[in-house]
């Protein structure tokens, strides 16, 4: 707030004074007051009127430059009613007391439709849970019963439980940090667990792996690492893959994942873009079951993990995905 500011908001005051001074000398003029009365007298009610006047410009100067301050300094602006001093003028506490109530006012709504989100989500989780029983109860049913169309039923199931784990992800995406535990986990053992839930899909589109890997721990969720991987196979086979490979590099104690495929491969221009939400890119157009969600959801899982991921491709070639664990030392900073 700065002096000039200050006097043109209070313009009409200053011409007050101003008005009420020259007045004030008129009237000592016509009652033949003596000149050194006169000067005195003009001297003490412009001292009275500069003083409070330069008061009020100090006073109001203080506590403004200390909102904006506080203000820039916060990346969450609402809560500038938490750490604001208290106004010793009528229109600081008018200012302070209609941020109070308007901050209060947009919680209340934040709460309702927060309530209500949370509803649909704990709706939607129990819906996924509930519907793959039955889904299951099919599988275990064609599992038993071969038929020549069994493997192409398989492949459809298989996609919708994939598209299920989809959403229940995505839905858990951005309170991830209460859901999952960090511990050691075996890699191999989780590579596994994902080739197993995908057999009858790598079998029905005739995809070979190589795990050409020692078993090694990491610190992840083993839930949510299964996951990232399962959608990584899902893309390596819906874009044509014949062999996927899963490799191992360990320097530093730090561990790199690496997940290749032949497949078709993606333009290098899509690359920078390929874990953006719904981003398909060139191959999505030739693909229609393409969402662009599943590298956009397993980005914002090794994030929250503490990993990280990057994908390497040269179109009719190859695309790689690579997932670096980082060690102890980072989990330890952020506890």
């Amino acid at each position: 707030m700065s002096f000039r500011s200050f006097c043109k908001d209070h313009l009409l005051t200053i011409i007050l004074f101003l008005f009420a001074d020259f007045l004030c000398f008129l009237f000592l003029l016509i009652f033949k007051s003596s000149t050194p009365l006169i000067v005195v007298l003009l001297f003490t009610i412009f001292l009275v009127e500069t003083s409070s006047f330069l008061y009020e410009f100090f006073r109001r100067k203080a506590f403004y430059d200390d909102f904006s301050s506080k203000l820039l300094s916060l990346d969450q602006k609402y809560l500038i009613t938490e750490i604001l001093e208290e106004a010793h003028f009528f229109e600081g506490r008018v200012l302070v007391d209609s941020l109070y109530d308007i901050n209060k006012s947009m919680l209340d709504h934040l709460n309702q439709y927060k309530g209500r989100i949370e509803s649909y989500k704990s709706y939607l989780e129990m819906w996924i849970h509930e519907i793959k029983i039955p889904l299951s109860n099919v599988l275990l049913h064609i599992h038993n019963q071969k038929g020549e169309s069994d493997a192409i039923l398989l492949d459809q199931i298989k996609k919708l439980e994939d598209y299920m784990d989809q959403i229940l992800y995505y839905s858990r995406g951005e309170y991830a940090e209460v859901d999952y535990f960090i511990k050691e986990c075996s890699l191999k053992s989780v590579i596994n667990h994902v080739i197993l839930r995908n057999k009858d899909s790598l079998l029905y589109h005739n995809v070979h792996i190589h795990i050409d890997l020692e078993d090694k721990t990491v610190l992840s969720d083993s839930k949510w690492l299964e996951f990232i991987l399962n959608q990584i196979i899902i893309n390596s086979v819906k874009y044509k893959a014949k062999n996927i490979t899963f490799s191992l590099k360990v320097e530093n104690d730090i561990t790199v994942l690496s997940i290749k495929d032949d497949g078709i491969g993606i333009l290098k221009s899509d690359l920078p873009l390929v874990f953006e939400k719904s981003f398909t890119g060139k191959n999505g157009r030739h693909n229609t079951n393409s969402t662009g969600m599943g590298l956009y959801i397993c980005h914002n899982l090794c994030k929250k993990l503490g990993h990280s991921i990057e994908v390497s491709s040269e179109v009719g070639k190859f695309t790689e995905v690579t997932i670096t664990f980082l060690k102890q030392d980072f989990y330890d900073t952020v506890r």
